[in-house]
């Protein structure tokens, strides 16, 4: 049996089980195989799986209504954890029988809530506590990290991004220019793939950087694309922008995603880069 290595792309994964069963990648003896290996199976139990009884969409008469539903929104909304609502009825227990004592008191007093859990996210977005703030939502930080470090000038006006950015980070770079009195379609530099492709090609996305960074204030990225699930190489994009670019900024969406875009050293890219982070996209 050949050894799965720490970085093997999933369609190399595919491959190697494919060989070892002697069959094709999209046979259902390979996705078994996927099951068994899978490390972190067992955190399935800690969500609640939607039923297909209770989706909308779904037509009764051609599934067994008890089954759990296949979710494929994980990057649109994760599956609610079970203990969400533990945790919610401590703290409204607190609050009923304490007021606002329970600023001060308990297990995760309110007025340092969010230092209660930074030492949890430093190996998820890899990164130092210091370097952390956690804070408000997406779309919020966002604006709030543009509002700071986006100062157009005349000569560099230009926010770049990648084509079907998730969309609330396209309207808040929309947003953002038009709070400066600029025009959307000429200070917006969206980089879209070749014709006939679904990705981008880094030469591409290096190459703009560097033919146009000179009129371009800021680079904002996701770490893996919304829409394909492209990873991205920030590394490689961050060097590139800092010999011509102010800023750079990329959205973390998940565990697998900062660990893939940073190797768990977001904190090692050097003082050019911002990361905004979402956690409910798991």
């Amino acid at each position: 049996v050949m050894e799965s290595s720490p970085l093997e792309l999933p369609a190399d994964t595919l491959q190697r089980i494919a060989s070892e069963l002697r069959c094709h990648p999209t046979d259902e003896r390979v996705a078994l195989r996927l099951d068994e290996e899978d490390k972190m199976k067992h955190f399935r139990e800690c969500f609640y799986i939607p039923k297909k009884q209770d989706l909308p969409p779904i037509d009764l008469s051609l599934v067994d209504k008890d089954e759990d539903a296949i979710y494929f929104l994980g990057n649109s909304l994760g599956l609610q954890p079970k203990m969400v609502k533990t945790y919610l009825e401590e703290e409204l227990d607190k609050w009923a029988k304490m007021g606002a004592y329970g600023h001060e008191v308990g297990k995760r007093p309110w007025i340092i809530g969010d230092e209660v859990i930074l030492g949890l996210m430093t190996d998820i977005v890899g990164a130092n506590e210091k370097e952390i703030a956690l804070m408000n939502g997406l779309t919020l930080n966002l604006h709030l990290l543009l509002l700071s470090f986006f100062k157009p000038t005349t000569k560099r006006y230009k926010i770049l991004l990648e084509a079907k950015a998730f969309p609330s980070d396209h309207y808040a770079i929309e947003s953002q220019l038009q709070l400066h009195g600029l025009q959307v379609e000429k200070s917006m530099r969206i980089i879209e793939p070749r014709e006939g492709e679904e990705t981008l090609r880094m030469e591409d996305i290096i190459e703009v950087i560097e033919n146009e960074g000179d009129s371009i204030a800021v680079i904002l990225f996701s770490g893996v694309h919304f829409y394909t699930g492209q990873l991205f190489n920030i590394p490689a994009i961050t060097k590139a922008g800092q010999a011509k670019v102010g800023v750079i900024g990329t959205e973390l969406l998940g565990q697998q995603e900062a660990d893939n875009t940073a190797d768990g050293k977001l904190h090692t890219y050097n003082s050019g880069i911002l990361s905004y982070y979402s956690s409910f996209k798991m």
